[in-house]
């Protein structure tokens, strides 16, 4: 017998609003309404605002560490703006804009870079996980997520993010897996930044783009243009949709690009030349946003200052309150883990003393956990 082909199929890429401003009618017509699109833009200047002060916060020494989220920062806006509030977003740890934008509150990512478990612990009502530090663990819990929701006959959808360097990790294979086995209603959204902090995409994957990946997991891929709102919003709003109607998962790669360092313990000038980061920044989603928006008549130099000095105010309130909440007492550290503790650790934690540095905490009579 012949050989046959038993699968063929190909990845297409998604843009929509290009870098040198031109935009497809065909697939943009009515995608965000101009409203819409006016405030998605004086979203993405405060959430610019908030990066640079927080930034500095870490800089002065009033805060432990911060990975910027400059260049990237609609990738996750986008997202956030074609789910429903009864959706989840799984984030990583470089998705201020959609965070924000679904509804958490600014303060809670200072409180978390400040080392207070307070900024995770997410209001009710605001369907968003606490930021994963440990690479690749926050997509088996949309996993989870978008079980339960199917399970109870729910049409949420948990959308995850992570970046091109998690698609190495065992947990993201086993994401995927599960999902796709299950037809659980998950979007995976790949950030790919070109760095997996200083490794390049080329070594973290050899095929010719990270949307194929999917395919052997049975899922619809696509490839889009990280750095194009409308580009992002239109392949979630789809891959949600698919995830409502057929409980089917979807892998969105968005192709885009860090400005800054990985975190501010990073010095990216040591692995990435000066000409691949300004062949970026000519790129920036701001700028490709702000050009749009002048060349639609929705936007001028005044309404760019208003915006700018309206951010200051607010994200200087933003950061009044980070500061200003009352420190944890360090018997803190014991609460949330047990209902009642172990002796060890109820004499820990009455006498902030432990066996362990030597210091032969004296007995207590105390059984009852906090």
């Amino acid at each position: 017998m012949p050989i046959e082909p038993v699968f063929q199929t190909t990845i297409d890429r998604l843009s929509i609003l290009d870098e040198h401003g031109r935009f497809d009618e065909e697939l943009g017509a009515g995608l965000i309404p101009d409203d819409d699109l006016v405030e998605l833009y004086r979203h993405l200047m405060l959430c610019r605002h908030f990066d640079e002060i927080a930034f500095k916060l870490q800089r002065s020494g009033r805060m432990g560490t911060y990975p910027e989220n400059r260049g990237q920062e609609v990738t996750s806006l986008g997202a956030a703006y074609a789910l429903r509030k009864t959706d989840w977003l799984v984030p990583c740890y470089r998705e201020n804009a959609g965070l924000f934008w679904h509804g958490l509150p600014m303060e809670y990512v200072l409180l978390h870079w400040m080392g207070d478990e307070r900024g995770n612990e997410i209001p009710d009502d605001v369907r968003v996980t606490p930021l994963a530090i440990p690479i690749g663990t926050q997509m088996l819990h949309a996993a989870g997520l978008a079980w339960s929701h199917k399970y109870r006959g729910e049409d949420s959808v948990a959308c995850t993010f992570f970046g091109d360097g998690a698609t190495s990790e065992g947990d993201f294979h086993e994401a995927m897996n599960f999902s796709a086995n299950l037809d659980l209603p998950v979007i995976f959204f790949c950030q790919n930044n070109s760095w997996a902090i200083s490794v390049p995409t080329k070594i973290q994957c050899s095929a010719p783009t990270i949307a194929q990946r999917g395919l052997a997991y049975g899922m619809d891929c696509i490839q889009v243009d990280g750095n194009d709102l409308f580009a992002v919003v239109k392949a979630v709003r789809d891959a949600a949709e698919r995830a409502r109607t057929n409980r089917r998962p979807t892998f969105i790669e968005a192709v885009t690009y860090r400005l800054g360092d990985h975190t501010t313990a990073d010095d990216a000038r040591r692995y990435r030349d000066a000409e691949e980061l300004e062949m970026w920044k000519l790129r920036d989603p701001a700028i490709r946003l702000r050009n749009y928006l002048d060349a639609r008549g929705l936007w001028d130099d005044g309404k760019q200052a208003a915006v700018l000095e309206e951010a200051e105010h607010i994200v200087a309130e933003v950061v009044k309150k980070a500061e200003g909440i009352e420190p944890l007492p360090p018997t803190a550290m014991f609460e949330n883990m047990y209902k009642t503790m172990p002796p060890n650790l109820v004499k820990q934690s009455n006498t902030m003393r432990t066996s362990s540095l030597g210091q032969h905490p004296e007995p207590t009579t105390s059984t009852t956990g906090r």
